[in-house]
């Protein structure tokens, strides 16, 4: 049903990895979910919680949501989220009013030509920052923020129209 909903507007339901994701060399959603699970680190999984479902556990918390990255931290907050740290490696616009987003670019190129929305540069460590380092800046910049310090995003008034609950269905 849902494939044949989704053609009715041009769309398709299989649509992961995103064309950026393949333009960034991603092949397979399979190659996407291991990315994911790199980012988690190797810290136990603590708990697993349903879409916008408060977070009771502190550490790795899995939510159950869509990719969309406005959907997916609209729950995120709905669950008790208060600071966002977002990575981007192909310069995702994203802020999110209703909690401060630190954007965390994954390379320099990057970085440099969006500077004035990107809190941190994460490919300094190419450059030969050691990932401690580089932890430590994004460890720092996080409780800086959690204090009251504003990100770039908030500084530059971006994320006004990120908002967005999920309608339980196919994410289009």
């Amino acid at each position: 049903w849902w494939e044949n909903y989704t053609a009715l507007f041009g769309a398709s339901i299989d649509n992961n990895p995103a064309p950026g994701n393949k333009l960034g060399g991603l092949t397979t959603i399979f190659e996407k979910s291991l990315g994911a699970i790199a980012k988690a680190g190797s810290t136990p999984l603590n708990q697993v919680v349903g879409y916008g479902e408060r977070v009771t556990e502190r550490g790795f918390v899995h939510m159950d949501s869509p990719g969309y990255d406005p959907v997916s931290v609209t729950g995120q907050v709905a669950g008790g989220c208060n600071v966002v740290v977002f990575t981007t490696g192909r310069g995702s616009a994203f802020g999110f009013k209703p909690a401060p987003s630190v954007k965390i670019a994954t390379n320099s190129t990057l970085y440099a030509n969006q500077e004035p929305d990107m809190d941190i540069n994460a490919g300094k460590v190419l450059d030969g920052v050691s990932l401690d380092e580089l932890g430590q800046e994004i460890f720092a910049k996080v409780l800086a923020v959690a204090s009251g310090e504003r990100t770039k995003s908030e500084l530059a008034g971006v994320g006004e129209e990120e908002y967005n609950p999920w309608i339980i269905g196919a994410m289009l």
